[in-house]
């Protein structure tokens, strides 16, 4: 990330990691529209600069990256006592829609994953039935710099049937209210907003920034609320690959099925890669391999030292690098 021309240095890595044909596209109803060769990366800075190469127009649904913003918004109307007594802060090592923690403990692990978001969700519809939906659009919005829409291709009635089942289990326990339909009708909504790589990289550098959009000045989240965002993102946020995200990229992340990761560099800018083929945890192959070249180009892990060459390799490459030797 030391190139004069950030430009360039984006068209370069889209060269490089082209070629990088692993993975699946998730084919889902939440999932519209997700041509398998796109590949996109975008900055956007904390003063308002955008940098993009590739398909970085091409629309597509947040999913799974509409969580830190929820979870955002809930602690903004309610306050993290509040949140928190219905959600953990604690990582999770089992699949983005496990059900394990709520026979164990009956709580979310954490507003990461879809019991935590569904949970997000549930309070803000409760809360605000009749505009639980608007509320989170506007909230959006703030993030983009525009109006936030829903994605056209998308199914409302679309209904995993695995959420159903989380939905009933929280319900259960007492976690959510009796609405269990209204609730995951807001969750299919904030997962199907549509936006861009660029729009992520925004969304991204808004958190960077302290809560406020680098563009219209607009605050989209209270200052007090921004670490507890980032710190979830960053030990919670690519579902159970985050520690070995933390390892070897350092950053706060979110990625979704749709195919984007977006990560925040705190104070300085916003990251993003969008790439529909999904490896096993169901984050973006070309992403993940993307922001390591990033952070060790750039030096931007959390943990860096300054004057470090680079990031450690990932334990796999270490083990396969011992075998070899031996």
């Amino acid at each position: 990330m030391t190139d004069r021309d950030p430009e360039q240095y984006l068209q370069r890595l889209l060269k490089r990691f082209r070629p990088e044909r692993g993975g699946t596209p998730a084919c889902t109803p939440e999932t519209p529209d997700t041509p398998r060769g796109a590949f996109a990366i975008a900055i956007a800075t904390v003063d308002g600069q955008v940098f993009s190469a590739g398909h970085a127009d091409h629309p597509f649904t947040l999913q799974s990256m509409s969580k830190p913003f929820i979870y955002g918004l809930a602690l903004d109307r309610f306050g993290r006592e509040a949140v928190h007594a219905r959600v953990n802060v604690e990582p999770t090592g089992e699949a983005f829609n496990s059900i394990t923690e709520l026979e164990e403990d009956h709580l979310p692990y954490n507003p990461m994953i879809n019991s935590g978001a569904i949970t997000m969700s549930a309070m803000l519809h409760h809360a605000d039935p009749d505009h639980g939906c608007d509320a989170m659009m506007e909230m959006f919005g703030r993030y983009l710099g525009r109006k936030a829409k829903l994605h056209p291709k998308l199914d409302l009635k679309a209904r995993p049937h695995r959420n159903l089942a989380i939905g009933h289990l929280l319900r259960h326990f007492d976690v959510i209210g009796d609405d269990i339909e209204g609730a995951l009708d807001l969750y299919g909504r904030q997962c199907g907003v549509a936006v861009s790589t660029c729009d992520l990289a925004m969304m991204a550098a808004t958190l960077a920034g302290g809560g406020v959009h680098p563009r219209t000045g607009v605050r989209a989240l209270q200052r007090k609320h921004v670490r507890d965002v980032l710190t979830l993102m960053f030990t919670c946020g690519m579902y159970d690959a985050s520690g070995h995200w933390a390892y070897t990229v350092g950053l706060p992340a979110k990625s979704g099925i749709s195919g984007g990761i977006l990560a925040v560099v705190p104070g300085r800018m916003g990251l993003a890669v969008y790439s529909p083929l999904l490896d096993g945890h169901g984050n973006s192959v070309r992403g993940v391999e993307v922001f390591k070249a990033m952070s060790a180009d750039g030096n931007l892990s959390l943990f860096a030292v300054p004057g470090e060459d680079g990031v450690p390799p990932s334990p796999e490459a270490a083990r396969q690098r011992a075998e070899s030797d031996s």
